[in-house]
C-alpha cells in the first residue's frame, strides 16, 4: 500500500473541483482576504483549459461578479451581448412559428441581461487569476475520500496524498462523489431527454438575438456568438438524440435545418456535437459541518432557462460572502452555523428554480393541442404586461431574491 502524506499545511478552505465555480470560488475568496489559505484540488490540466468548444449565457449578475473579480475585463470582447429575446411555440411541421413572447436585453442602460461566452475563454481567465492570487493547485490529485475531526477535515488524494483544511467545499459535479461521502440525499429523476450542443455559423447576421423555440421533443435554443455564429442547445428524446449524433453529416444538417430554419440564410456545423442527458438532481442539504456543497454538485436543472452556471455563480458570490464575514469576526469557517447561514440563502432560491425549470419543461415538451392553446394563451399574455415581462427578465439577469454583494458589482 501506497504511504499516506499528509501536508504540514492548514488550508481555511480546501475546494474540490477546478471548474468555472471551483475557481471562481478560489479568486472571490482570495480577493476578499488575501490572507485565505486556499487550496484548488483536481483542476482542469492546462492544455485542456481551451479546447472546451461550448458555450455559456452568463446573466448580467454573473458578469458584474466577473468584473469585480477582475475576469470580465479581460473576457468581455471574446463575448456576444443577447440585445433581443424570442420564444415561439409550434409544432416541428408547421412553416409558420408565430412568436408569442419577447424580450428586450437591458436589464440598466447599456446593461445586456446576459451574454453568451465561450468556455475556451473564460476558463484560463479564472485559472489566472487564481494563480496570481497565490491558490494551492493540487493536479492531478483527484479528492477521494474524506474524514471530519472535530476542528478539520482530512481530504485524500488519489495520489495518497492528505490534504488538512478548516472547511472542504464540494464543486465536483452533478455525480459529486465528496457528497455521497458525505450522506447527503438528492431529490432526483431522469427527463428521458438529452441536450444535443454544437456551434454552427449562418450567412446572416443573428443581430445578438436570442431564440427559444418549443418544440414537441423539448426546446430548441438558438444563442448568439461572434462572428455569424450560434450555439444551438438541442433537446431531444434520448435514443433520437443519440441517433442524431451519431448520424451522417448530411442527416445531422437535415434535421437541424429542419427545427433552425432559414432566416439566417445557409447553415454549416462548426463544431463538434454531443449530447448530455438531462434530468433534475437536487441535493437535499447543501452543507453540513466543515463541508458544503456549490455549483452542479448541488443542483443539476434542466437547460430549459439557461440558468445552470448563473446558479452555480450564485452559490459562490453567497458562500464567498458568508465565509468572508466570518472570517473578519473570528469565526470558525468550517462551523455549521456559519455554513447554515449560506444554506438559508441559497436553498430556497435552487429548489424554487428546479421546480419552475421541472414544470416549464414538462409543459412544453409535448405534443398535446390543449397544453398548447394554455401556455400560449399564457404566453401571450405575459408578452402584454410589461410588469411582469420586468420581473422576467430581472430573474434571468440573476437579480431577483436577495443578492450577495459580488452579484451587485460590490466587493465583498
Amino acid at each position: 500500500m501506497a504511504k499516506k502524506t499528509k501536508t504540514t499545511d492548514m488550508f481555511d478552505v480546501l475546494i474540490a473541483g477546478g471548474g468555472y465555480v471551483g475557481l471562481s470560488l478560489a479568486v472571490a475568496l482570495k480577493q476578499g482576504d488575501p490572507g485565505v489559505k486556499c487550496a484548488v484540488v483536481d483542476p482542469k490540466p492546462m492544455d485542456q483549459l481551451h479546447k472546451d468548444p461550448r458555450a455559456s449565457a452568463i446573466a448580467a449578475a454573473a458578469s458584474r461578479m466577473l468584473t469585480q473579480l477582475g475576469i470580465w475585463q479581460q473576457i468581455e470582447a471574446e463575448s456576444q451581448p443577447i440585445n433581443e429575446m424570442i420564444v415561439t411555440d409550434s409544432k416541428l411541421r408547421d412553416t409558420v412559428r408565430p412568436v408569442f413572447l419577447t424580450f428586450g436585453g437591458e436589464t440598466a442602460e447599456g446593461e445586456p441581461f446576459a451574454h453568451m461566452m465561450p468556455n475556451g475563454i473564460m476558463m484560463p481567465a479564472l485559472y489566472e487569476a487564481a494563480r496570481s492570487l497565490g491558490v494551492s493547485f493540487f493536479a492531478p490529485g483527484t479528492a477521494e475520500t474524506f474524514r471530519t475531526l472535530s476542528d478539520h477535515v482530512e481530504l485524500e488524494l488519489a495520489d495518497s496524498a492528505v490534504l488538512k483544511g478548516r472547511l472542504l467545499v464540494a464543486a465536483d459535479g452533478v455525480r459529486s462523489k465528496l457528497r455521497d461521502l458525505a450522506g447527503i440525499r438528492t431529490v432526483n429523476w431522469d427527463y428521458g431527454q438529452s441536450g444535443i450542443v454544437t456551434t454552427v455559423k449562418h450567412e446572416r447576421p443573428h443581430g445578438g438575438r436570442a431564440e427559444e423555440h418549443f418544440l414537441p421533443a423539448g426546446p430548441f435554443a438558438i444563442l448568439p456568438l461572434p462572428d455569424n455564429r450560434s450555439s444551438l442547445v438541442w433537446t431531444e428524446k434520448t435514443l433520437d438524440a443519440d441517433r442524431l449524433v451519431k448520424s451522417d453529416d448530411f442527416t445531422f444538417e437535415l434535421e437541424l435545418e429542419r427545427r433552425f430554419g432559414h432566416h439566417l440564410g445557409t447553415l454549416e456545423v462548426a463544431g463538434p456535437r454531443r449530447a448530455y442527458a438531462l434530468g433534475l438532481k437536487l441535493a437535499r442539504d447543501f452543507v453540513k459541518p466543515r463541508f458544503a456543497l456549490i455549483g452542479d454538485a448541488a443542483h443539476g436543472i434542466h437547460p430549459i432557462a439557461g440558468q445552470g452556471l448563473n446558479l452555480g455563480f450564485k452559490d459562490v458570490a453567497a458562500l464567498a460572502e458568508v465565509l468572508i464575514d466570518a472570517r473578519r469576526l473570528g469565526q470558525d469557517l468550517g462551523a455549521f452555523d456559519v455554513l447554515e447561514r449560506y444554506q438559508r440563502w441559497r436553498r430556497f432560491d435552487t429548489f424554487q428554480m428546479g421546480v419552475v425549470t421541472d414544470v416549464l419543461n414538462r409543459l412544453f415538451s409535448n405534443d398535446s393541442d390543449v397544453l398548447r392553446a394554455v401556455r400560449d394563451f399564457g404566453l401571450g399574455l405575459v408578452d402584454r404586461m410589461p410588469g411582469l415581462k420586468s420581473q422576467f427578465i430581472k430573474e434571468a439577469a440573476g437579480f431577483a431574491g436577495p443578492v450577495p454583494k459580488l452579484l451587485s458589482g460590490e466587493p465583498i
